[in-house]
């Protein structure tokens, strides 16, 4: 007989460890976390690339039961925020409820026992009673449709899998890709390539990054007086927070940030060509806005060249641009994101009467409050459809969303549920209503960014505060759900 248990959690980043923690808070301690990598972290654990650090203040991407923690600067470099999630596993005894390097080929509700049968990709066959995925929207790196990469003869990888293995002195290293990891990565190229090529399909909107480090008598303050930590998490959270008036009702506000971005520009770059190459052709805000002290003054260097087209293809000695110049290059890095509309993947999960969710979510993924799914009673997900953020801290949204579910799961022990299931007219206004809000939104501009599907479809923003999210999950609608005995 397979191995059964309340709750499986499929994932231990952010999400998954933060919703072990509080369940056994809660009493249940018969839960299994299913973890496809050799520890606690998902993203952080895994973008090891040179220069990864968080664009949240530290005090507030923590959690809210665990943020007295002694943080080395503002923003939290990854070697950091990946300690403090090991430190929380162990901190609440979770490693013992962890099984690492497991992968969940495919989870299929069982109709006759309200059950979830999740198979591993080793065959194991696992069941629960309720099924909560925590696989994030960043874990499936996005790789370019190049034409002709397999015949180039060297190295080649995406930035969320950096090779270390290889080392970029005195090489030519070509850069496809200026997003959030490229910005972060690309100046530490800078001081070790030979050359740089930065391939740009657009522009980003930059603006400096208000980072430093903490003074030791800082620290000593934060020791003793723990709610100065606290005092500064909610002033972060205040400022963040009214960010998201520039994306939504009040986008004159954005012109703030776009005298910010070209002051920025301005100061760091002294060259007007480069400067107009630099330059986005689309409103701010309808892609994602990063920060940055370094990428500017990496880009002006004499050593690094900004390409302004499209590649056409690869051979074994570089890539070729649409312009038809060939640009040789001893090493390509992809710093072209992730797949994050396609929630899940690469997982097949079948629901009640045998609906596959791919099928369900063919036009785009939806769910209740991001939470759950017509057909899918008992799964429960943490990041999903429409709960990103592109102003605040994701870990607040999580924990919208772990207290939610933790109702749930109480409830349905409480009342001996078999299933608890959304009704199909409660998911389907939800998401009418966030689909409206997001076409007044800034990200719906024209502009082509990952949280669209190609549709058009934007399946990954929450279109309003983070506060208004917190209070739709903070009590749940019983008659939003179909309840059965």
């Amino acid at each position: 007989m397979s191995p059964t248990h309340q709750v499986i959690i499929i994932g231990a980043g952010f999400g998954g460890l933060g919703m072990a923690i509080r369940l056994k808070e809660q009493g249940q301690d018969d839960l299994l976390l299913i973890e496809k990598g050799h520890d606690v972290g998902g993203c952080w654990r895994d973008n090891t690339y040179p220069g990864a650090a968080c664009d949240v203040p530290s005090h507030l991407y923590s959690y809210s039961f665990e943020r007295h923690y002694p943080w080395s600067r503002r923003f939290a470099p990854q070697q950091e925020i990946f300690a403090y999630q090991q430190y929380c596993a162990r901190k609440y005894d979770i490693y013992r409820h962890i099984r690492f390097n497991t992968e969940v080929a495919d989870a299929r509700y069982q109709d006759d026992t309200g059950t979830w049968q999740v198979t591993l990709t080793n065959g194991d066959i696992l069941t629960c009673k309720a099924l909560i995925t925590a696989t994030g929207q960043l874990n499936q790196p996005a790789y370019p449709p190049l034409a002709g990469i397999e015949d180039f003869q060297g190295a080649h990888f995406h930035s969320a899998r950096w090779n270390h293995d290889i080392d970029l002195t005195g090489k030519t290293v070509a850069v496809v890709g200026t997003g959030a990891s490229a910005i972060q990565f690309v100046p530490e190229v800078a001081k070790q390539a030979a050359r740089v090529k930065l391939f740009q399909r657009s522009a980003a909107h930059v603006i400096a990054k208000p980072d430093r480090p903490y003074h030791s008598l800082e620290h000593r303050l934060l020791k003793w007086l723990p709610a100065t930590q606290t005092l500064d998490r909610l002033r972060i959270y205040a400022a963040n927070e009214s960010r998201v008036l520039g994306f939504t009702s009040l986008q004159q506000a954005m012109k703030i940030y776009e005298w910010l971005f070209k002051r920025h520009l301005r100061k760091q770059i002294a060259d007007p060509a480069l400067r107009e190459k630099l330059t986005p052709d689309y409103p701010m805000g309808c892609k994602r806005i990063l920060m940055s002290n370094d990428y500017y003054p990496a880009l002006a260097k004499d050593h690094v060249d900004v390409i302004n087209h499209g590649i056409a293809s690869v051979d074994a000695t570089g890539l070729t641009d649409t312009d038809g110049t060939h640009h040789q290059a001893d090493v390509i890095i992809y710093g072209t994101g992730f797949r994050a509309t396609d929630f899940l993947t690469p997982m097949t999960v079948i629901g009640r009467d045998g609906q596959d969710l791919n099928q369900a979510w063919q036009d785009g993924a939806e769910a209740y409050l991001g939470i759950t799914v017509r057909g899918f009673p008992n799964l429960f997900m943490l990041y999903g459809p429409n709960t990103n953020l592109g102003h605040n801290s994701i870990i607040y949204m999580l924990e919208s969303q772990i207290h939610y579910v933790r109702q749930c799961l109480a409830e349905m022990d409480e009342q001996g549920l078999r299933a608890l299931e959304v009704r199909d007219t409660v998911q389907a206004q939800f998401n009418d209503d966030v689909q409206r809000k997001i076409r007044a939104t800034v990200w719906d501009k024209g502009c082509h960014s990952w949280y669209k599907t190609d549709s058009g479809k934007n399946t990954n923003n929450w279109p309003g505060f983070t506060f208004d999210y917190r209070r739709l999950t903070r009590h749940v609608n019983w008659s939003d759900y179909e309840l059965v005995r």
